[in-house]
């Protein structure tokens, strides 16, 4: 890992760190926006689980661009680990799953009222919910193997 030039190796680990943590705490405003009552307020539980979606939402595109970007670090995976090809390619293939997943949520939320219960609503978004985190672990265990760097997140 070259530490030495402008926009190194450990800047965009670094950045990728922060994206981490901030995917990390949209996911739990998630989970905390599925696991409110339902019943009492409809509307206002579909709002807070779609504003909750929409953040999961610009955080997921954010650590995409950032992941598959000209200079993001997929190219700096494969220029330090070629090895890592095949890695690299499930892990983007994956965005695009996920990316379908989370669009679908958002548009079965923010359709009329009664298109989609609560329950399928909550079941849809723990699978994503459990996607990401899979995600996220797979990704981590990648860029350790690349450079010994743990990517966390949680600090």
């Amino acid at each position: 890992m070259d530490e030495s030039s402008p926009g190194s190796d450990r800047e965009l680990l670094e950045e990728l760190r922060r994206h981490r943590a901030e995917l990390r705490e949209s996911m739990s405003a998630l989970e905390d926006a599925l696991a409110s009552p339902a019943t009492s307020d409809r509307s206002r539980w579909t709002q807070r689980v779609e504003a909750a979606l929409a953040e999961v939402s610009g955080d997921f595109r954010a650590h995409v661009d950032i992941t598959e970007g000209p200079s993001g670090l997929h190219v700096e995976l494969l220029e330090a680990s070629p090895r890592l090809a095949g890695a690299v390619a499930d892990l983007t293939r994956d965005h695009l799953l996920i990316d379908g997943r989370i669009d679908d949520l958002l548009t079965r939320v923010a359709g009329p009222d009664g298109t989609a219960t609560a329950d399928d609503v909550r079941t849809a978004a723990t699978a994503l919910l459990g996607r990401l985190v899979r995600h996220r672990q797979r990704g981590a265990d990648l860029v350790f193997e690349a450079y010994e760097f743990d990517i966390g997140g949680e600090t």
